[in-house]
């Protein structure tokens, strides 16, 4: 049988909870090897006696271990460790394109015994909750992709830290935890001053901000220090009514939606992007390069994302990454 004075550690002051805590202990140790398939686990008895615990909790922790299938049990000789798989949840906001991209370059990036459990809160607040008081304690890690809500970073603290990885946007990260975030700030600039010759062929830049978006609005105030400091005359749309393409003026738009309406509209008024009209999507995709003649784009490169992500998962260090955003050149500007 194994020491569990080597497996299992407890902190009575921590607030994780002692059944948590047991939970994350064995999946480390089996993560580290040192206890491996068909190993005796410590007796609840032993744990009890060694740790100061309640025997409900211990049953608590050992019956999510066996609902994943990391541990069995053997009537009257007790657990031991059935399988090295362990479970880890995604949760992410919603399901677009790009969003394909990471979670295949995530995936792919995995070895074959870790699962991946993929969900998704739609920007609410109550589905976040509830998916995150669900999963405390169930899973071996947590990549997370959060959004602007005041109530998140408590919601998160629920979550051993060195368990949690946020993704994607600087929104709800507190000084000690891990992340792979996108830069939509200053990275973006840097991308519009790298664009600024094609953009100014044009007598007017229109950035298109619908009210329904969840894109980080600093984009917005990025883009118009740009627009100023190069004396481009620019508008900010935020109603989509609003959205009457005119000869002569270049667009930015973070909305897919917008993309389409934008090349339906060039059609019907004979106006060729890139020459008459002028268009910058947000986000590549895979079919973006296809489209029209190609669609220009400034975008994280949300492949590396994901690799960045999964060696959180692989590897047992603190990860705390920028992935840096891009401008790839196309035929609509």
């Amino acid at each position: 049988m194994s020491d569990d004075k080597n497996i299992i550690s407890i902190n009575h002051l921590s607030d994780i909870p002692k059944y948590q805590q047991i939970v994350n202990s064995i999946n480390d140790a089996i993560a580290k090897n040192n206890i491996k398939i068909g190993d005796a686990l410590p007796s609840v008895n032993s744990i009890c006696k060694t740790h100061n615990i309640s025997r409900d909790t211990i049953f608590k922790a050992y019956s999510i271990l066996k609902e994943n299938g990391v541990v069995d049990s053997v009537p009257n000789k007790g657990y031991y460790v059935a399988a090295d798989t362990r479970k880890i949840l995604l949760l992410l906001d919603t399901f677009k394109a790009y969003k394909e991209v990471l979670y295949h370059s995530f995936t792919n990036n995995l070895p074959d015994n870790i699962i991946t459990d993929i969900q998704f809160h739609h920007y609410n607040i109550d589905n976040f909750k509830t998916i995150i008081n669900n999963s405390v304690g169930k899973y071996y890690k947590y990549v997370i992709m959060g959004f602007n809500h005041q109530e998140i970073q408590q919601i998160l603290r629920k979550i051993s830290t060195d368990k949690l990885l946020l993704i994607d946007w600087n929104i709800c990260a507190f000084d000690t935890c891990n992340y792979v975030f996108q830069d939509f700030g200053k990275s973006f600039l840097s991308a519009l001053n790298e664009a600024k010759n094609l953009f100014k062929k044009y007598k007017e830049i229109r950035f298109l901000y619908p009210t329904f978006t969840n894109h980080p609005i600093e984009t917005v105030q990025f883009f118009e220090r740009f627009c100023e400091k190069e004396e481009i005359p620019y508008k900010v749309l935020a109603n989509p009514k609003d959205f009457i393409i005119e000869k002569g003026i270049a667009y930015i738009s973070v909305s897919d939606r917008v993309l389409g309406n934008f090349l339906e509209q060039c059609k019907e008024k004979n106006l060729e992007p890139g020459v008459d009209v002028g268009f910058l999507s947000y986000n590549e995709t895979p079919m973006k390069k296809f489209i029209y003649k190609g669609i220009t784009v400034i975008s994280t490169d949300f492949k590396k994302l994901g690799i960045k992500a999964a060696e959180f998962i692989t590897e047992d260090k603190q990860v705390q990454v920028y992935v840096p955003t891009t401008l790839t050149i196309r035929e609509s500007l």
